[in-house]
């Protein structure tokens, strides 16, 4: 005995020891942290066609492309259109705006000729460029892979096959960059060049041809270094607001679920730590969409937490020893932690993958955080509470005990579930109506969805960007009377940048007077111009496409592992029912649509499928009644939504308590932020306890019942 609690003991002390070193990185890795523009600021660069009157399309296809090229340094960079014929490139995270503009490139004019210097290709028929190296008996060689677009490829196929043997030029601004020799005739759209001596010649060859391919030649008008849209008091509100939600929601656990609740914690705490140093350490770009990625991971560690809990109560209830009841909670568990957790890590993927801008920066802070909270759940905890077992906490008054309950009969309230949820997304639809007479639009779309106008003031003395808040916004507000600015400092300089909804002439000369008015800003130092959208619409095109790809796979994978598609199907319907709820509130309320928005959703639909997914996980392992015989349908969908209430509340309850405290503690931003969050917590636990099961029900009662395949 006194031998296994000394092994308890120092098993604790070594799990304890881990959180203690990695907590102390995670905190010493904090200000290795990207930030991006909201929190931190970064490089602003503008750019002017050189070309006079460039066309919208030119526009739009060299704003789309240079986002591309811009990622490589930040997911979260902008890129949008001001004026007619300039483009504004925002890089959050750095601070020398030279070695960007050198690493970047100048857009030029990109063109491969033959050896009388006639014009075979032009550089937007290059899709993409990129540097590689092999191995061969002389050693290592160093390449330029090109892809090429259909235009291009029939170009190049006809230029390499009446030029063998001689030499195509690239020239970039008027400047051969390379030579190589045709070997022969190239037919597949893609091509090699050779003969770099480094990977950095490579390389940098790779990015002169990537941005030569531009639709349009650009010139670089003026870059600064600008501060963060948000300033620091949110940053360090934000900061604050994380750790006393964190603190309620240890306490919550503790007092809960008891000695489970206390190895949860120390499990959560080495959670923290190692996600601030993956952050660090991956260089993740940490914007407002990032931290909801972070709270939803954080929310379905506490879920994996619960739902092992509630499994051990339940075998404690069942006559069980602790110790048996322990190693069963963690063994019933396991499927629905493993399909909740894959089914969103399957989503964080393809958003990844398929998205751009902010949506991929929520989804590799998403997708880390997953992974992590699975490895913490099921072995940091389990690690944990074996520990704290072998050192003496062996009663079950520790632990707690669930004995069952009769089934609350949610299906009879089935009807008045579906009128409910059908009057909240019908009225949502109405209020896009009215919106539309009213507003112009169905929503109260931000500057990042719609553009608008963005002023340059020099001020006569240096403002904080707190001071800009409460002083020069609340100006700018009373001639546009419209709450959706934003406002940035050119580092430096007393140089502030103000965007706002799209000013009329009318409305740019009261700004300007009233700016003078109030601060003796010179009213030449006053510039403006129309600025697009930073959301372009190729962007909405990839998050859209991003989201159905993702929707499809989940269904593929909930099918698969369900053996049955009505699971899937019920699941998918859900989350259209949780994202038009939501999107009522958006119009009901006219909540800003800005860049957070799609991450808002994102979280939601992944808050929600994992919801789901425990209860269809409890259906399914309670299927094997109705096929005995023993009970009906609608008994087992009731018993089964019943058995997992208490998890989705007390779920529900942690992850609303962290965004409640961000709401409470937050500046206005933040708070803008939070309001759609909580609105989904709470639907999404609605639609998982009042809508899924039943819509399963209503599709399944009619079908013959059979039982899904046993997982080995």
């Amino acid at each position: 005995m006194k031998s296994s609690k000394g092994k308890g003991l120092l098993g604790l002390i070594a799990i304890i020891a881990a959180v203690v070193v990695f907590g102390w990185f995670g905190y010493s890795s904090m200000s290795d942290i990207k930030l991006g523009l909201d929190l931190a600021g970064g490089v602003s660069i503008t750019y002017q066609a050189v070309e006079e009157n460039p066309t919208a399309e030119q526009m739009s296809d060299t704003i789309y492309k240079l986002q591309q090229r811009v990622q490589n340094y930040s997911t979260e960079a902008e890129v949008y259109q001001e004026g007619d014929n300039r483009i504004n490139i925002d890089i959050p995270g750095v601070s020398d705006a030279n070695a960007i503009l050198e690493e970047l490139g100048k857009p030029g004019s990109l063109i491969f000729t033959d050896e009388e210097m006639n014009v075979l290709m032009t550089g937007d028929m290059v899709a993409s460029a990129k540097a590689g190296m092999y191995e061969d008996t002389t050693g290592n060689k160093f390449v330029v892979g090109l892809t090429l677009t259909d235009e291009g490829s029939k170009a190049f196929a006809d230029a390499t096959a009446a030029n063998i043997g001689k030499r195509i030029a690239i020239i970039y601004d008027n400047q051969v960059v390379s030579a190589p020799v045709v070997q022969g005739a190239i037919t597949g759209g893609t091509c090699e060049i050779t003969g770099m001596e480094s990977f950095e010649e490579a390389e940098n060859l790779a990015a002169t041809i990537r941005i030569g391919s531009l639709s349009l030649e650009l010139k670089e008008l003026r870059s600064n270094v600008v501060g963060a849209k948000l300033g620091q008091e949110a940053i360090s509100t934000s900061l604050k607001a994380g750790a006393v939600g964190f603190a309620i929601v240890v306490l919550f656990m503790i007092v809960v679920y008891m000695i489970p609740g206390v190895a949860a914690s120390i499990a959560l705490s080495l959670y923290v730590g190692l996600i601030l140093i993956l952050l660090s350490a991956f260089e993740i770009t940490l914007t407002l969409p990032g931290v909801a990625g972070i709270i939803l991971s954080i929310g379905m560690a506490v879920d994996a937490n619960v739902i092992i809990f509630t499994r051990i109560k339940e075998e404690l209830g069942h006559g069980k020893t602790v110790k048996s009841a322990i190693k069963c909670g963690f063994n019933k568990a396991m499927s629905a932690i493993i399909d909740g957790n894959v089914t969103t890590l399957i989503a964080a993927v393809v958003l990844y993958w398929r998205g751009s801008g902010t949506v991929k920066g929520f989804a590799a802070t998403l997708g880390l955080g997953i992974v992590l909270s699975m490895v913490t759940a099921l072995v940091v905890t389990k690690g944990a509470l074996k520990a704290l077992f072998a050192m003496g906490f062996d009663n079950s008054k520790f632990y707690g005990i669930k004995k069952d309950r009769k089934p609350l009969n949610f299906l009879s309230k089935r009807a008045l579930c579906f009128g409910l949820s059908a009057a909240l997304i019908l009225s949502g639809f109405v209020f896009m109506g009215i919106n539309k007479g009213s507003m112009g639009s169905i929503l109260n779309y931000s500057l990042d969805f719609k553009g608008g106008t963005s002023t340059n003031v020099t001020f006569n003395e240096d403002m904080s960007l707190e001071e800009i808040s409460s002083k020069v916004v609340p100006v700018v507000e009373g001639v546009t009377k419209d709450a959706g600015t934003q406002t940035q400092k050119v580092a430096g300089t007393n140089e502030v940048i103000i965007k706002t909804r799209t000013l009329t002439v009318d409305e740019r000369q009261a700004m300007n007077d009233a700016l003078v008015e109030n601060f003796g800003v010179e009213e030449e130092k006053i510039t403006a111009e129309s600025i697009s959208a930073a959301v372009s619409s190729e962007m909405k095109k990839d998050a859209a496409a991003a989201v159905i790809i993702a929707t499809v796979c989940m269904l593929i994978y909930i099918w698969f592992r369900f053996s049955d598609i009505r699971f899937a199907a019920s699941a998918v319907i859900a989350l259209l029912h949780d994202v038009l709820v939501v999107l009522t509130f958006y119009a009901v309320f006219k909540w800003s649509v800005g860049s957070t928005f799609i991450a808002c959703m994102l979280t939601i639909v992944g808050y929600s499928i994992n919801a789901t997914i425990v209860i269809f996980d409890r259906i399914r392992e309670n299927l094997k009644e109705v096929v005995a015989g023993r009970m009906n349908l609608t008994e087992i969908v009731n018993a089964s939504i019943t058995q997992t209430l208490t998890r989705s509340i007390n779920t529900s309850l942690t992850t609303f308590v962290m965004i409640f405290v961000l709401f409470l503690m937050g500046v206005s931003s933040i708070r803008e932020f939070a309001m759609p969050l909580m609105a989904g917590i709470v639907f999404g636990t609605y639609s998982s306890v009042c809508i899924t099961g039943a819509l399963w029900y209503v599709m399944s009662r009619k079908k013959k019942i059979t039982l899904p395949e046993e997982d080995d």
